[in-house]
């Protein structure tokens, strides 16, 4: 069976089992809560919250010296970037957007229902955040978690890597090698996913109730909300005003590539299937197609920034904990720079936003009430981010000369 179908039926039977115990059986819920669904669900938040800081260190630093080499990137490489960032940060302000009109999260719910509030920590003012990305001692920022300097701390390291070439490719392929056992980490722990999932969602709607459930509910509705919007706006007009191409033509065309990562929740496992398509059916040229598109499935994680931004706002809702303007631009330079080091793997998404919760100071513990919808919404979110990579190769293969595809389907 796969994973998604475990994940899927474990949602659906710690649903049952929360709200039956939150109906019929209250009293007897503690002694279960505590000796088997808390520690199920702690067991799995407590390894994608040690694999943090390792993956985030090694991903953007191989990230960035593959991107770094100037030579290699040229006029293509600066469009590529360029549009990845901005294009994430405007998913970001859309998820800001959406969350904050919609207010997914029901304020105050986990404080009442625990008894006890978290007290907000009030966030610091944006230049000092932003002087606060350059550590003054980056290994006790790897030792304490400070994700921005780590991010800070690792593209420098990058840059290096590029500069020197071969004269530190030993380091590189140790950087490689980190990456890769970092990974199969994530792998292993994602196959307690399934049980993590049931542990914190029947805990959670065991001590909050059909409450927390209409509060899932609509957290889902603002994030597929915003994954369309920014599919319809920034996509189609990427596509249409620089890429000069029927949008029509561009979605009915890369439909099977999206098809497949809906299926698989997985850009790099996907890559092979769009890169095909967007050179056979949007006429996207292969050396272009073979830069824009792989690097994507590393650093343009619009789908996953989006998630990251709705879950941010709907956590600080639950624990009615309030996003100042400096917390806001916290997350987005988190989540921006996060998505260079984004594995295009399912379920990293997860180990990204307990990083951005910990970057504004909210509880991680929040994840419990996003975790067990995660799954279906990664992939959508995947459709997307691959997406988000086709519609930058029309743009940039337009750019450099290519075909003027504006003609109707």
């Amino acid at each position: 069976m796969s994973l998604t179908k475990k994940i899927i039926i474990a949602l659906v039977l710690g649903v049952v089992v929360g709200l039956g115990f939150n109906v019929f059986a209250p009293n007897a819920f503690v002694p279960v809560d505590t000796y088997v669904l808390t520690p199920l669900g702690q067991i799995f938040l407590r390894l994608i919250t040690m694999l943090v800081v390792p993956l985030v260190f090694f991903s953007i630093i191989l990230g960035t010296a593959g991107m770094g080499d100037t030579k290699k990137l040229g006029r293509i490489g600066s469009k590529t970037v360029g549009f990845y960032l901005l294009s994430t940060v405007v998913a970001l302000c859309i998820a800001f957007a959406v969350a904050l009109v919609i207010q997914p999260g029901q304020e105050g719910l986990m404080s009442q229902a625990e008894g006890s509030g978290y007290e907000a920590v009030e966030a610091p003012p944006v230049m000092e955040t932003l002087l606060n990305i350059i550590p003054r001692n980056p290994i006790d920022a790897l030792a304490t978690g400070q994700m921005l300097q780590i991010i800070f701390f690792a593209i420098f390291i990058g840059f290096a890597l590029a500069h020197f070439g071969e004269k530190t490719s030993g380091v590189y392929r140790l950087m490689e090698q980190g990456n890769d056992i970092m990974m199969f980490l994530v792998t292993i722990a994602m196959k307690l996913a399934p049980y993590g999932a049931f542990g914190l969602i029947a805990s959670a709607l065991g001590k909050l109730g059909l409450d927390a459930l209409s509060s899932m509910a609509m957290y889902m509705i603002c994030v597929v909300l915003a994954l369309i919007l920014h599919v319809v706006i920034v996509y189609s007009s990427t596509v249409y005003f620089l890429g000069k191409m029927n949008p029509i033509h561009f979605f009915k065309n890369f439909l099977p590539a999206m098809t497949v990562a809906f299926s698989t929740s997985s850009s790099n496992a996907t890559l092979p299937v769009s890169m095909k398509t967007a050179q056979e059916k949007l006429g996207v040229s292969k050396p272009i197609s073979g830069f824009v598109q792989p690097l994507g499935a590393t650093i343009n994680m619009d789908g996953t920034a989006i998630m990251q931004a709705v879950a941010t706002v709907f956590i600080a809702q639950v624990f009615a904990e309030p996003l100042s303007v400096g917390a806001l631009v916290t997350v987005v330079l988190t989540a921006t720079l996060a998505s260079i080091g984004t594995a295009g793997v399912p379920g990293v998404g997860m180990i990204m936003l307990a990083m951005v919760l910990q970057s504004v100071g909210l509880p991680v513990e929040g994840i419990a009430l996003v975790l067990a919808v995660d799954r279906i919404l990664d992939m959508l979110r995947t459709s997307v981010n691959i997406t988000g990579d086709a519609a930058c190769a029309v743009f940039v293969e337009r750019s450099e000369g290519g075909k003027d595809q504006v003609e109707p389907v």
